[in-house]
């Protein structure tokens, strides 16, 4: 998988890149990397439940894939935003406040692991959810801004890119809000419905849930009938379409399952890869024109070393290196800031800090960098 990923990755020249369709790469590459890797989704939890058939601990297992995805794919995507910010002195430039505030992050994240870990889960996950939301958004305004500037006149109105909006956002919400109604919101051993008001958690009287249902429903209802009117009228984005759909469709399901942490690190490894994906192919984008060797000379140099993304990830990868190095430190306090505490906690503290101070910047970071529709550009152009 990762061979054939690296292989698909090549921007060594502009030859595979249809600049006429709708497709911001090609239907191969898109296919690969943004729609069918869906396929990846199911796997950390399969992973998970071998290892409980084997006779591993239920929580040791949870712990062991939560590991494999954050050192495989998780932790690489993380780290590979600093790629386009922290490295690029064009972007340092333009945006010095944003750099600069990015050290409170771990400063919070430190504090809340220690004070309140079970508050800083639950942002951590409303956090996450808003940020995979808003890749997909972001996907969905490059098949956009593609379409209508190099392709043909673009037929989304005010009204489509809204309802398109309005399904991908409400789509993760409906049953992970029936789980926090009925007081069953749980990450790991870590129950969040402690820093949940009690207002969104009455069993008997599910009211947010059904308001969340409620709008979920009208954005269903809209988006099937604008993709038939769309479709009617030979102005279906296809593949827009599809990623769209089969995104709503794992955002909905994926809260079903019942160990709710092992179920999001597979819609985590799909983010990743598609991260990974358009991050790269952007790199490349630039270096192709030239532009990467003064704005960011040391990510030039890894990208320059193959026409594919293996050096870029391995890059990526060993910065993990920052994040193992807090884990040891944090690891080595816990039980001396929190003396007593069980197993569980103390490694979940650690972990938790470890990977949040880092993830937290790259969340800050991406809510910039996904308003830049104009990042693929430069593969139409020339």
């Amino acid at each position: 998988m990762a061979t054939s990923a690296i292989s698909l990755a090549r921007v060594d020249s502009r030859s595979d890149i249809d600049k006429g369709s709708l497709w911001l790469r090609n239907r191969r590459w898109d296919l690969f990397f943004i729609t069918l890797s869906v396929v990846v989704v199911p796997l950390p939890y399969l992973m998970y439940l071998f290892g409980v058939e084997l006779g591993i601990d239920d929580d040791a297992s949870r712990n062991l894939v939560n590991f494999f995805v954050a050192v495989a794919i998780g932790g690489p995507h993380m780290m590979s935003t600093f790629l386009r910010t922290g490295l690029d002195e064009r972007f340092k430039e333009r945006n010095p406040t944003l750099i600069r505030s990015s050290i409170i992050i771990p400063v919070i994240v430190i504090s809340l692991a220690f004070l309140n870990l079970s508050l800083m889960l639950t942002f951590f996950f409303f956090w996450a959810s808003l940020h995979v939301l808003h890749q997909v958004t972001y996907i969905v305004e490059l098949y956009n801004h593609k379409e209508a500037k190099f392709v043909r006149k673009s037929a989304v109105s005010p009204v489509a890119r809204l309802i398109d909006y309005a399904i991908v956002l409400t789509s993760l919400f409906p049953v992970a809000m029936w789980k926090i109604s009925q007081g069953a919101f749980e990450i790991g051993q870590n129950d969040l419905g402690e820093a949940i008001p009690d207002l969104f958690q009455q069993p008997d009287n599910p009211w947010f849930f059904l308001v969340v249902t409620a709008i979920f429903g009208a954005a269903l209802i809209s988006y099937i009938g604008k993709s038939i009117y769309e479709r009617y009228h030979g102005i279906l984005n296809a593949p827009k379409f599809v990623f769209i759909s089969l995104t709503v469709i794992v955002a909905f399901l994926t809260p079903l399952l019942p160990n709710l942490d092992t179920a999001f690190q597979g819609l985590n490894t799909w983010h990743s890869f598609q991260y990974l994906a358009i991050t790269f192919y952007i790199i490349k984008i630039r270096q192709m024109a030239g532009e990467l060797d003064q704005d960011a000379p040391l990510v030039a140099r890894f990208s320059r070393r193959t026409p594919d993304a293996r050096a870029l990830y391995a890059f990526s990868a060993a910065m993990l290196a920052g994040s193992a190095a807090i884990f040891v430190m944090v690891y080595a306090l816990a039980g001396i800031v929190k003396p007593g505490i069980d197993g569980n906690t103390h490694f979940d503290i650690a972990y938790y800090t470890a990977i949040l101070s880092f993830l937290w910047i790259h969340y800050y970071h991406d809510h910039f960098l996904f308003t830049d529709f104009e990042a693929l550009d430069g593969a139409y152009t020339s």
